[in-house]
């Protein structure tokens, strides 16, 4: 394998610069299933190698399950400076399996602990819940279902106007299925850290999706920015990374305002090259067929090189 099994871990930083551009350059639609399927492409080939090399790690450790064989000297060779990098990638690689299931658990329980609260309550898609504080989340469910979780805190500080776009916003969120938009960035991040832009950008650019998504809706983007900003000032954050909402943060609040109160973006699907957001654009995807590639080559040199070594 060489050194090219260590591609993939270093390949995430070729989608850095689309990780910015993306946001204020590309439709957001476009950004956000963009960047969600370069951060998933990349965080599953590092994880690959990362894998392949835990194995050879493994292999060296006493009292391991695996054959001894797979801690030969031709096995070993696969790796440079296989007794450290084998053994930091045990570490790194059950780090980075322990940080994906705690986010895949967080997911679960907040959406079990948010459908618990909503028992009793009628089966419509929006629910408005008696609560003073103020906050409006999506619960996704299973197909192109889910439900609209408002607080009538939130509704009070709203006008009649304001609140057709809180709802558009929150229906654009499910009928996008942004939480698992949401959900690929996040393992992707947390597999392999060089990947944590992606996911802040992902975060971002399904907030401006939803509102674009309410602001053609509703035929107003003054008061699409309005909402926007008024929500950002009375809402709390939401309770899971996984769960969207009108206002996610406090910080990107003023970008989308800024874009709310300029023209609609163009829907493009594919940016001009000769231009500084799509050499962005082809550097990520070109990073993502070699790290695709590479892993793809290591799985293979490591399955014969274990295949052979591995007595009969």
């Amino acid at each position: 394998m060489g050194v090219f099994v260590f591609l993939p871990l270093v390949l995430p930083l070729t989608a850095w610069p689309i990780a910015r551009l993306a946001e204020h350059r590309l439709h957001p639609r476009v950004a956000t299933r963009l960047l969600s399927a370069v951060a998933a492409v990349l965080g599953l080939c590092s994880s690959l190698c990362l894998a392949l090399l835990a194995i050879v790690g493994t292999a060296q450790l006493p009292g391991n399950p695996l054959p001894d064989a797979w801690a030969d000297p031709e096995v070993r060779a696969a790796v440079p400076h296989d007794e450290v990098i084998g053994k930091a990638a045990v570490a790194a690689l059950a780090a980075a399996a322990a940080s994906c299931a705690a986010l895949l658990l967080r997911h679960v329980r907040v959406r079990r602990r948010t459908a618990r609260a909503l028992r009793g309550l009628p089966g419509t898609q929006v629910a408005v819940l008696t609560d003073e504080l103020p906050y409006a989340h999506t619960l996704p469910g299973r197909g192109r279902a889910g439900r609209v979780l408002v607080s009538t805190g939130m509704l009070a500080g709203l006008t009649s106007g304001e609140r057709r776009v809180l709802f558009a916003h929150e229906r654009a969120h499910l009928a996008g299925r942004h939480h698992r938009h949401l959900l690929l960035a996040g393992l992707a991040a947390r597999a392999n850290p060089f990947l944590r832009p992606l996911r802040t950008a992902v975060a971002y650019t399904v907030e401006r999706w939803a509102d674009e998504e309410a602001a053609r809706a509703v035929g107003d983007r003054r008061i699409t920015a309005r909402a926007v900003a008024k929500a950002a000032l009375v809402s709390r954050p939401t309770p899971a990374p996984v769960l969207a909402g009108l206002a996610a943060e406090p910080g990107p609040v003023p970008r989308r305002v800024a874009a709310l109160l300029g023209p609609a973006p163009a829907v493009r699907a594919w940016p001009p090259l000769f231009t500084t957001v799509g050499m962005a654009v082809w550097t990520a995807a070109a990073g993502a067929v070699v790290s695709a590639m590479s892993s793809a080559n290591s799985a293979v040199t490591m399955f014969l090189i274990l295949r052979a070594a591995t007595p009969l």
